[in-house]
């Protein structure tokens, strides 16, 4: 097997965090890397951490350089931010954006994306559409494979606190299976796991995968 250099941006979140364990576990990827804007409190044996300024583009390009698949699994909220709403799209948009741009310019095949259901740049719901400007701008970038995943509620424990959210899984776990599939809650090491099953198939072109197709994913590959 040809040496397959597996690079992660959002290692820190719960999406993120476990594509890296994932990654690091699985002889596919010879090489695992983090792009991060600080050292994360805790990093896989054997993978490397390049640390960087995320606007500065020359650094961004060099970080993502040499990379096989590029997983972004990046995401903000509002209180992370204090309500400024261009730090919000710097996050949710201009990274994922840039990412992929960089993946196309240093000829890396594979782009895999965490956006959201429901995202669309024509919605009036700003979190949905800074997501949606994005998946419509890489979609037009001409990069061999990019697979979008559009989970619902994550399921999961995050290293921070979202009071709201851990609400709402309590009150609609039991009911799950009454949700329209691709509204249902899914697990974030299960996003993950449909993820890194995308990244070793050989599909080609722009794909989206809801909850059902994430699940299919993980499947074939068990």
């Amino acid at each position: 097997m040809n040496p397959s250099t597996a690079t992660v941006i959002g290692a820190t979140g719960l999406i993120g965090s476990h594509l890296v364990e994932l990654l690091s576990g699985d002889d596919h990827f010879t090489r695992v890397r983090i792009i991060a804007r600080r050292m994360p409190d805790r990093v896989p044996q054997g993978a490397e951490v390049r640390v960087i300024d995320f606007e500065d583009p020359d650094a961004f390009r060099a970080a993502v350089e040499g990379s096989d698949a590029l997983f972004c699994a990046v995401g903000t909220t509002r209180n992370k931010v204090k309500g400024d709403m261009d730090a919000y799209r710097k996050v949710d948009h201009d990274i994922p954006v840039n990412a992929a741009r960089h993946c196309r310019e240093t000829g890396c095949g594979r782009y895999l994306m965490v956006s959201s259901v429901g995202a669309s740049s024509k919605t009036g719901n700003f979190y949905l559409k800074f997501k949606g400007d994005a998946e419509d701008e890489i979609a037009g970038m001409g990069i061999q494979s990019v697979s979008i995943f559009h989970p619902s509620m994550l399921m999961g424990k995050r290293n921070e606190s979202r009071p709201a959210e851990e609400i709402a899984k309590i009150l609609s776990s039991p009911l799950s299976f009454l949700f329209p599939a691709k509204y249902r809650p899914v697990k974030g090491i299960d996003v993950a796991r449909a993820m890194v099953a995308a990244a070793k198939s050989d599909v080609k072109g722009f794909r989206v995968y809801h909850y059902s197709e994430m699940m299919d994913l993980i499947r074939k590959q068990n």
